[in-house]
């Protein structure tokens, strides 16, 4: 029974009408937690409803609000039970309460601002009913959008902690100028991504390529500051906005067609042949659909007497701009012409010399002082052998094929050492 006593004591405390300040607290805390559950509830089954109707921007209000809608009900919630401590206890707590009421407001409707613009830029970046918005133009709407509601979040949270907006932007005024060269660099990208969002020069997804420097690849995203390009050997490439300002940007996703231009050569024996093959190559790329012939140049013409060759150069566009489809039917024109050139006899030249000689070249195996095979390989013994006999030693006949020596050429000797 002893134990009992102190709950007793508490709850006769309690029953004081003193100490009833207590139990209106809980009780509001209570009702807090049940009607945040409720209303999460009712929005849940709302969006739901209007996701079934195909209401896609009523839906994303629905799913937007939930989440910050019950931070609302709690913040309102805490603020009576605090208010009925404040009158219970004797506390003062409202001054403390009223502040956090107001930042708290100011951020619940920012987070529900954020969440609604982000899920806008989805469902434009990938709608359910419609062709998809282009991703540049929503990307930057969607990133002015949500700075332009942080901005006002932060003069709202200035003005509820009791600073003089007035005097926040007249020190913006003076301080800009020292964040000015402070952060030059940044401002200087900043303006560069301002510049690609109106100009336009390229978009996400682009093939893009500078001349200027070693910029090329496909645009992912086009942030404030920098944008990143993936490379063709998959390597990230962040680039600074501000570059995009003073070099220039080549756009090869924007052509319209693709150029096949070569320079076929043939041989100067085939010369009376060039007519007919240029004319059959036009006629061949005329006949072919996959050339765009209404609108482009079309040039096929024997324009070069090379050093080795007889050159025709072939100048057309591809109707497609697809890299993979373009180098199949450029291997298909080429394959065609070779066709063309062998179906006249003729054949596709590639560099040769001609050596001209003036004179018959003779071959003679026994002028000039010729020494034969066995004379080099043992002088000494065949020395000794001409002075026993008494004459000189015979030079041995060979061909002008002889392995050891080679031919001669007007009596003098090609090859060998010699004595």
């Amino acid at each position: 029974m002893e134990l009992l006593d102190p709950i007793k004591t508490f709850l006769t405390d309690l029953a004081d009408r003193d100490q009833l300040w207590i139990l209106h607290a809980f009780a509001v805390v209570l009702a807090t937690l049940v009607v945040a559950m409720v209303v999460s509830f009712i929005v849940k089954r709302l969006e739901k409803k209007a996701d079934s109707a195909n209401a896609i921007w009523l839906m994303m209000a629905f799913r937007s609000v939930r989440p910050p809608l019950k931070g609302i009900i709690w913040l309102m919630g805490i603020s009576w039970a605090s208010y009925l401590t404040h009158q219970g206890a004797d506390i003062e707590l409202m001054g403390a309460v009223e502040t956090i009421r107001q930042v708290g407001i100011v951020l619940l409707v920012t987070w529900f601002l954020v969440r609604f613009i982000r899920l806008g830029e989805k469902e434009f970046l990938n709608p359910r009913v419609g062709e998809p918005g282009d991703p540049t133009t929503v990307g930057a709407v969607s990133k002015l959008l949500r700075a332009s509601v942080v901005i006002t979040a932060v003069l709202g949270l200035l003005q509820a902690l009791g600073y003089s907006i007035s005097g926040v932007l007249a020190f913006g005024g003076v301080g800009g100028i020292a964040v000015g060269f402070a952060a030059k660099d940044l401002l200087a990208n900043f303006f560069g991504g301002l510049t690609i969002y109106m100009d336009r020069p390229f978009a996400v997804g682009d093939w893009v390529r500078s001349p200027d420097k070693e910029i090329e690849g496909v645009v992912e995203n086009i942030g404030w500051r920098q944008t990143r390009i993936r490379t063709f050997d998959r390597r990230p490439l962040y680039v600074p906005n501000a570059t995009f300002t003073q070099i220039s940007v080549e756009n090869p996703s924007r052509m319209e067609n693709r150029r096949i231009l070569e320079t076929i050569g043939i041989r100067y024996d085939d010369v009376d042949k060039m007519g007919d093959i240029v004319a059959d190559v036009r006629q061949m790329l005329l006949d072919d659909e996959r050339i765009e012939t209404d609108h482009q140049t079309l040039i096929v013409n024997f324009n070069t007497f090379a050093a080795s060759s007889l050159d025709f150069f072939v100048y057309t566009f591809t109707k497609t701009v697809n890299w993979v489809e373009f180098h199949e039917i450029k291997q298909d024109v080429m394959l065609k012409i070779a066709d063309i050139i062998a179906g006249y006899g003729a054949e596709i030249a590639f560099p040769t010399s001609t050596l001209h000689v003036p004179e018959p070249v003779r071959l003679s195996g026994h002028d000039g002082g010729g020494t034969s095979q066995s004379e080099r390989e043992s002088p000494a013994e065949n020395k000794g052998a001409d002075r026993a006999s008494g004459k000189n030693q015979e030079p041995s006949n060979r061909s002008a094929g002889d392995a050891t020596y080679g031919p001669e050429v007007d009596g003098e000797q090609s090859g060998g050492d010699g004595d």
